[in-house]
């Protein structure tokens, strides 16, 4: 079935053309990747597609498929002002979800009134297994606290509350700008999960490039205004994009070689020329445009000067840090070596910004002591920390820092040179800063950081808001990097093809030295804990089930579980009627009657069944 159409779709700002007569169909169980640098106009193409924003042209065309369910997930998602966790996640016309809503107010408010009311239209609605399911959601995605104000949410938390609303609606069709920002590794692990299911139909914008091998089977990328298709994952489309590129590259070699033939000619040809000779003069604008038409090179080439590294580089000596009771880092020990990768890893709120505050000396250790050796300059990424002026142009922040910069081996280069090398073309280093999209302040950022010549950088969150392309170009610099590199990072595939070894912060202040890739870790870490499962004696779950709460939700679950077999066998004494019946002389009508009754009572036993089962594998 076709989900959406589009025909036509172009879409500009002032004088800059974003695109121009896109057109493309999305099917249902099509999972669909948007690829584009920062700036071309990805966000705005979702906000077409999802109706929040309009396309230009008079023959443009938008189709949506009838009474399809569509959940537009933003980068930066809002609610309505005033609501709470609870209003937002629950918003929704499913009377199974508004039972559920009424039954957690009425707990919130201590009404045991309200409470018990709730509970009737839960089992009326046979809804207890969508409250299991919804509960498994928030636990995932840390929704926490279903009394607090949305208001008051950071941005992750807002974009965690937003994931969680969007599964728990069942959307038919999903639209996904960044889905995997401010999600942990387990987070995300656990979401691709859910978007593998045949029947959602996805169209996304992600840097996870690991996300897109496992998920997409169609790749789209937006390039110069024009949109070209791929079948298949991120590692088909590396390779068809390839082709492509040399194939464009062929045929410009082939139009500048007519072009030169045509030129020679249009200068033999005398003034008074034929009607087919004017035909061949119209078509030469067309020769000369395709062979010095300008591509795009997705290439990042700086060879910055970097500062010479001394034997001492950084130590630390039992570091402890710990915030109102938490302990964060607990008696820390490690000398770093010249040229080490490290990466650092664990869930969110494990206090990696934290450690690494601490290496640097922002924040002082609680115990144990940092030693930073002589010849160490620090270059210090951080995730909030994008200081830059947005009334500046971006050429001025560059020049204000050095109108030359020191190359190896004497050169120089000059600031506008060095911008075009970090993918800031001419034109664009004129535009202000604050006319930059997300990831281009933080290319832009970055760069500001790599001009301090740093031998040791330290890069908190690196690949959040940058494009695919320019990942692609920043881990082939940061590869050459002669000095020490120690990255945080969710992206899985940025850490698998950079650092030699991890840091995995557990919680408790404990800090592991793993000396593996992160794919080896976390296939090891999944046989530890599946480990552990089997040998795991039943007894052990009964601690977890001393808090009022856990008691309370095994208690609806078996007075669920009672009523639904009181179902069944109620079921199962009407479907043995019903074939008693068969033995009787009947009409056709009537076997037609009996029949249809019997398969509805097969498939109700079915549900039941199903329902069952879900129950008793909670408890």
């Amino acid at each position: 079935m076709q989900i959406l159409n589009i025909e036509n779709c172009s879409k500009s700002y002032g004088e800059k053309v974003l695109f121009e007569g896109l057109s493309l169909t999305i099917s249902q169980g099509n999972k669909i990747a948007l690829i584009a640098k920062n700036g071309s106009g990805k966000t705005t193409l979702l906000r077409i597609i999802a109706g929040e924003d309009s396309s230009e042209g008079e023959n443009s065309k938008i189709e949506y498929s009838p009474n399809v369910s569509t959940y537009y997930l933003k980068q930066n998602p809002q609610f309505e002002p005033g609501d709470t966790i609870l209003d937002a996640v629950f918003n929704s016309s499913n009377p199974k979800i508004q039972a559920i809503k009424k039954y957690e107010q009425a707990t919130l408010n201590n009404d045991e009134q309200a409470s018990q009311q709730a509970m009737i239209a839960i089992d009326d609605l046979k809804a207890w297994g969508t409250e299991v399911r919804i509960k498994e959601i928030l636990t995932k995605l840390k929704v926490q606290n279903l009394d607090q104000l949305v208001e008051s949410l950071s941005g992750g938390q807002r974009k965690r509350l937003s994931l969680a609303k969007m599964i728990i609606d069942e959307p038919e069709f999903i639209i996904l700008d960044e889905p995997t920002n401010h999600l942990d590794l387990e987070m995300i692990e656990w979401l691709e999960d859910y978007l593998q299911q045949a029947s959602l139909t996805l169209f996304m914008v992600t840097h996870d490039r690991y996300f897109l091998e496992r998920i997409c089977n169609e790749m789209y990328e937006l390039d110069m205004g024009k949109l070209y298709a791929y079948k298949g994952n991120y590692s088909d489309y590396l390779e068809k994009k390839t082709m492509r590129v040399q194939n464009e590259k062929s045929q410009q070699e082939k139009s500048k070689k007519l072009f030169k033939k045509e030129l020679d000619w249009i200068r033999r040809m005398p003034k008074a020329r034929s009607t087919k000779a004017k035909s061949r003069v119209d078509k030469f604008d067309d020769i000369k445009a395709d062979a010095f038409a300008k591509k795009d090179e997705d290439v990042l080439s700086i060879n910055l000067k970097s500062t010479r590294l001394g034997s001492k580089i950084l130590e630390a000596h039992s570091i402890s840090k710990s915030y109102d009771g938490k302990c964060i880092v607990d008696q820390f020990s490690y000398k770093f070596k010249k040229g080490e990768r490290i990466g650092v890893v664990g869930n969110n709120g494990a206090g990696k910004s934290t450690f690494l505050n601490l290496l640097t000396k922002q924040i002082r250790p609680d115990g144990g002591k940092i030693v930073v050796g002589d010849t160490i300059r620090f270059g210090y990424y951080t995730q909030e920390g994008i200081r830059l002026n947005e009334d500046k142009r971006v050429i001025d922040v560059i020049r204000d820092i050095a109108e030359f910069i020191p190359l190896e081996k004497g050169m120089k280069m000059t600031a506008e040179t060095l911008l075009e090398r970090f993918l800031f073309p001419r034109h664009q280093q004129r535009v202000y800063v604050s006319q930059l999209s997300g990831g281009e302040k933080r290319r832009l950022y970055l760069l500001t950081i790599l001009m301090d010549n740093p031998n040791f950088l330290i890069l908190d969150e690196p690949t959040n808001d940058l494009d695919i392309l320019t990942l692609n170009v920043l881990e082939q610099y940061l590869l050459q990097f002669p000095g020490c590199l120690l990255v945080v990072s969710h992206d899985r595939y940025f850490l698998d093809k950079l650092v030699q070894h991890i840091f995995i912060l557990e919680g408790d202040g404990k800090i592991i030295d793993s000396n593996q890739t992160f794919t080896e870790y976390r296939a090891n870490r999944k046989l530890e804990k599946y480990a552990a499962t089997e040998e795991k004696p039943k007894e052990a779950d009964h601690s977890k089930q001393e808090s009022q709460i856990e008691r309370e939700q095994q208690k609806k679950i078996k007075n669920r579980i009672q009523k639904i077999e009181r179902e069944i066998s109620n079921l199962e004494d009407k479907k043995d009627k019903l074939t008693l019946k068969f033995n009787e002389n009947l009409s056709l009508d009537d076997i037609q009657k009996y029949s249809k009754e019997l398969t509805k009572v097969k498939e109700d036993i079915e549900t039941f069944e199903e329902e069952w089962m879900e129950l008793t594998e909670q408890i």
